[in-house]
């Protein structure tokens, strides 16, 4: 037995962390819940692109399949080149990371301590409090006003000891937006000696005109990190690779935190080709606007609340979200709840395509009504 020596070395504030709760395969909730075939279920759990992955990058992958006994390229050379010419930046100004959960991981190493702190809003990005936690800083929450990022009170809450401003434009769970304006103001108001991450994992899905100006805060060389992926709208999700866009004296820093072959061989061929196709990024945004506006209208219907989204998913007002969450997981959809985010009425659910979007509005129909059946017996004894 190891009789506690781990929890006595660990570190302090790993004790309190809560574990990060993914989306469940649907290869293990076929098989809890006695499931003959993962084809009876339908994951809307963890904003994937419906679509699959970009048919470009998996030409790429089939052509170096063969390849695979060799390390990466650890520097990422032609992935970084690749995004600098789409983006117009200088690669120079590209990291490539596992994710971009990595990325906000190399942050933490190079900006976070104790005796700092992160300024987040209160129901963003979970990731981000973990991370500050791990290094010993401390959180400054700043509550949602509808659901968007309170700039302003953001801006309040900044201090002599805050390192990084974490804003998740659109935003994961609410799904909702800031305005291009309003983030500039947010700039240009930004203090010196503070960094504000803007994480932008679904900001493709976002028409042109109202994607905010983070790439030319990068090459103005303001004190900005921008994290992009290509899991959502490319469907790479299950490769594990995103980047960060910044100054080249802060890519310089998280270059040394970050550890050899950071990005598999796979995911460096996949993401490079898929940044090429044009038409699947098409395809996938007219099937989310197509599937949320289908959303809305079945949601009404039922007389159940929303907000209304700028990504790939819905925050959904269940009333109960845990419950909601498990019942329609025992009928075969999955969606995550939200309790973890100081949510616990609401549940989160992805644009899927129209079969799955239909799967999910009866199956939620069906359990939103017994539980409000339950209700009632239980009031009338």
């Amino acid at each position: 037995m190891s009789d506690g020596v781990f929890s006595r070395l660990a570190n302090d504030g790993i004790q309190g962390l809560a574990t990060y709760e993914p989306g469940l395969p649907i290869e293990e909730v076929a098989r809890e819940l006695g499931f003959a075939s993962v084809d009876e279920i339908v994951k809307l759990a963890s904003n994937e692109n419906s679509l699959g992955p970009s048919p470009v990058a998996m030409d790429a992958m089939r052509t170096y399949a063969g390849q695979m006994h060799r390390y990466p390229d650890g520097s990422a050379f032609f992935l970084k080149r690749a995004i600098a010419a789409h983006l117009g930046v200088r690669p120079e100004n590209v990291l490539p990371g596992n994710g971009s959960n990595e990325l906000i991981e190399f942050l933490g190493h190079v900006f976070l301590r104790p005796g700092r702190n992160i300024v987040m809003a209160d129901r963003a990005f979970a990731v981000y409090r973990l991370v500050a936690a791990m290094f010993g800083a401390e959180v400054r929450d700043v509550p949602m006003v509808r659901y968007v990022h309170d700039l302003d009170a953001m801006h309040d809450a900044i201090g002599p000891e805050t390192s990084i401003v974490f804003i998740a434009n659109p935003n994961n769970p609410t799904g909702t937006a800031v305005q291009a304006d309003a983030l500039t103001r947010f700039m240009d108001r930004l203090p010196a000696g503070v960094i504000c991450c803007l994480d932008e994992a679904y900001v493709e899905l976002l028409p042109e005109e109202d994607q905010s100006h983070s790439l030319e805060f990068v090459r103005e060389g303001r004190p900005v990190v921008v994290l992009r992926t290509f899991s959502k709208v490319y469907g790479l999700a299950g490769l594990r690779v995103g980047y960060a866009v910044a100054p080249e004296e802060c890519v310089q820093l998280l270059n040394r935190v970050r550890q050899p072959f950071n990005v598999n061989a796979m995911a460096l061929k996949a993401a490079e080709a898929a940044l090429g196709d044009v038409a699947h990024v098409q395809r996938t945004r007219d099937l989310v606007r197509d599937e949320l506006a289908f959303f809305y209208g079945e949601l009404d219907l039922l007389g159940i609340d929303y907000v209304p989204s700028s990504a790939n998913f819905l925050l959904v007002r269940t009333g109960q979200g845990r419950k909601v969450f498990e019942a329609l997981q025992r009928g075969g959809v999955i969606a995550r709840p939200m309790d973890v985010y100081g949510l616990p009425e609401h549940i989160r659910i992805t644009v899927g395509t129209r079969e799955e979007n239909q799967r999910c509005i009866l199956a939620l129909a069906t359990v939103v009504q017994s539980i409000e059946q339950h209700a009632a017996d239980g009031a009338g004894e």
